[in-house]
């Protein structure tokens, strides 16, 4: 456990991709968990399930397995929050159709560790066996720890994104204000009307021709600079 422990403390977050992040801690998931062949992290975005990383084939097979039915240990830990484990796959009757698929891809046990996000779970963690009863309590305590981390990666990726989203959004429409104050300022040239009144003439033009109020304006401050003759926007009627 300190070993893993020392291991996550050393994956930076910060200015890496996701993906990145997410590989990192499934290649420490499957070495701190020794009965583990294969390791992976399942994320439910919108109730579509996808592997974001996995370490051996084992666990990519058996995610898949899951998703073209559209159930299964690790897509139900990630909906309801619960922790499912299968000692013996040939045993196992809850999924009885994925059982019999996945022991045929010689999985025998495997444990499902849901991501904990915001009050819900988005996802689990899953370790995959060739053994019967791999899995023990101890090793369940290892997967929660590290599910743990799994969720705070996500969420620094999610905070991540928003952030660069809002920036990018509040970039455009600082664009878009000056290029309509640049508009405005030709028309109050043209017409010698007041601010208000030339934005007036922005708006109706815009609504009149149903084109965006940006676009106009653009296409009013291009023709003001180019070199070919301008053409005038004239009042809406």
């Amino acid at each position: 456990m300190d070993a893993m422990i020392r291991a996550l403390a050393k994956v930076t977050l910060r200015e890496r991709p996701l993906d990145d992040v997410l590989q990192q801690i499934t290649d420490i998931a499957r070495d701190a968990l020794p009965p583990a062949e294969a390791t992976s992290i399942t994320l439910l975005r919108r109730e579509k399930a996808c592997t974001a990383a996995y370490s051996g084939r084992m666990a990519l097979d058996a995610d898949e397995l899951q998703y073209e039915r559209g159930y299964g240990p690790c897509m139900d830990a990630g909906r309801t929050g619960l922790v499912l484990a299968v000692d013996d796959m040939r045993e196992e009757t809850r999924w009885p159709d994925y059982a019999d698929a996945v022991v045929r891809e010689g999985v025998l046990a495997s444990l499902s560790s849901p991501l904990p996000y915001q009050g819900a779970t988005i996802g689990a963690l899953n370790v995959y066996s060739g053994s019967a009863h791999a899995f023990g309590e101890q090793d369940l305590q290892v997967a929660a720890e590290i599910a743990d981390f799994i969720a705070v990666a996500v969420s620094n990726a999610d905070a991540h994104t928003e952030a660069v989203q809002q920036a990018a959004d509040m970039r455009r429409a600082m664009e878009s204000r000056a290029v309509i104050d640049m508009a405005k300022g030709v028309l109050i040239a043209r017409h010698h009307c007041s601010p208000e009144e030339a934005f007036a003439i922005l708006s109706r033009t815009s609504q009149n021709h149903n084109r965006k109020l940006r676009d106009l304006a653009e296409a009013l401050v291009a023709s003001e600079y180019d070199t070919a003759p301008a053409k005038t926007v004239r009042p809406a009627r």
